[in-house]
This record gives C-alpha cells, structure tokens and sequence, in this order.
C-alpha cells in the first residue's frame, strides 16, 4: 500500500507526504489524470503547501475541475523598494512572435472548442496548426521557412508544457487545458491590440527560437513548470 493509499496517522508520514508533494511542484505540474496519489497527496496536504511555498515568494495554484496545480510567483514579490523586495525565484523572459501568436490562437481554439462540444481534449494535426499561423506570416515568405519556425514554436509550447505530441503518433497534437490558467481573457486583450503591427513578424528567422525578441510581448506563464523548467515562463 502506498503512502497516498493508506491514512496518515503519524506526523512523520504527514512530513514525507509533505515534502513528496512540494518537490513534484518545485519540478513540475502536477495533473490529477496522470498521478491521481499524488493528487489525493497534494490535496490532503494543500493548505501546508500554500504555507510552504509562501515564506519563497511562491502561490500554489490549483485547479480541483480541471485536475492540475502549480506554482507561480506571488503578485507582491516585485513590490517594494529595492532592498526590500523579494528576489524572483521564477525568471521573467520574454516569448517570440510565432510562439506567443500560437499561444493566443491555440487558447481561442479552446475556448470554441469548449463551446460547442462535451469533449475535454482537443487533438490537432500538425498540418492545421501550420495552417492557423501561415496567414499570419509575411507574404512571400519562404514555405519551407515558415513550416521551419511553426514546428520551432509548437517544440517551445510543448517544452513550457502547453501541448503535447500523442504517444505513437507526433504529427497528432493535444492542447493541455492548463493554457487557460495562464492566457487569460487579458492577455488575449492586449495580444490582439498588437496583431496587426505584428503581421509578418514571423519572417525574421530568430523569431521563432530565440527570447530576445519584441520588447513589448512579455512570456505567457510564471510558474514553476507545465511543465517545463521554471524559467521558461512568466506572465
């Protein structure tokens, strides 16, 4: 029987289970769906985790109807004069043009997907994620360039943790619904009022791997993983 099993009786089972849970967050989400123990864990132990993670400028973030928690930096770390503030455990970087343009549309892909289904996965070919952005790209730029910098930006999402490739079948692409807790109506707000000055963007070939790109278009997600490395992502 396993600890996640059996009821926690002594506070030396409480303290492992504890510390089980907080090194999986430090390293990455969380999902109900793929370790149910450790979720009933994470469960039990919630309001410790949140103490935790507080006292290092952490929040635990939790999502009990779409099965995943996380860590993020909490809102008040930046705050405060200088010798005052909080050091960011998490690192802010910056996103591409083509990786923060798939964000958006793949978070509006959701959401319609939502609207009109029963479903809870939304599975996407390749080929029609090349065609949701190659509109988006600069006219007459090179076909192969342009399905070069896609597949580039669906590798980066999927290492921040926001798709994943099906088992057996990599052209077939599953959107995690974790993108929801970090591209908020907002974020699309503000993505949306820079669009059109980003149009064509995507024809610059440091585009789509690198984070020193446009200043004004900031990372989609400040967490610990989703699971990616911490500091891959902010919001």
């Amino acid at each position: 029987m396993s600890l996640t099993e059996q009821s926690i009786n002594t506070p030396g089972q409480a303290s492992r289970e504890l510390s089980l849970v907080l090194v999986q967050l430090m390293k990455n989400v969380i999902y109900r769906d793929e370790n149910p123990e450790q979720w009933t864990a994470l469960l039990r132990q919630q309001a410790a985790v949140q103490d935790y993670v507080s006292v290092i400028g952490l929040e635990l973030m939790l999502d009990e109807a779409e099965g995943y928690a996380f860590l993020r930096s909490r809102a008040d770390v930046d705050g405060g004069d200088d010798d005052a503030a909080m050091p960011r455990l998490i690192t802010r970087r910056q996103l591409s043009y083509p990786v923060s343009l798939l964000l958006a549309l793949l978070r509006k892909k959701l959401a319609e997907f939502d609207a009109v289904g029963s479903e809870t996965r939304l599975i996407l070919a390749r080929e029609d994620i090349v065609e949701m952005l190659r509109i988006f790209f600069a006219r007459g730029s090179n076909e192969a360039r342009v399905v070069d910098q896609v597949d580039s930006a669906i590798n980066k999402i999927a290492d921040m943790g926001f798709v994943r490739r099906l088992r057996g079948n990599g052209e077939m692409i599953e959107v995690r619904r974790i993108i929801k807790a970090f591209i908020d109506a907002q974020w699309l707000a503000d993505f949306d009022q820079r669009l059109e000055e980003y149009r064509g963007g995507g024809d610059n070939e440091d585009d789509a791997d690198g984070d020193d790109d446009n200043g004004d278009n900031e990372d989609a997600a400040d967490a610990t993983a989703a699971p990616a490395a911490a500091e891959d992502r902010d919001a």
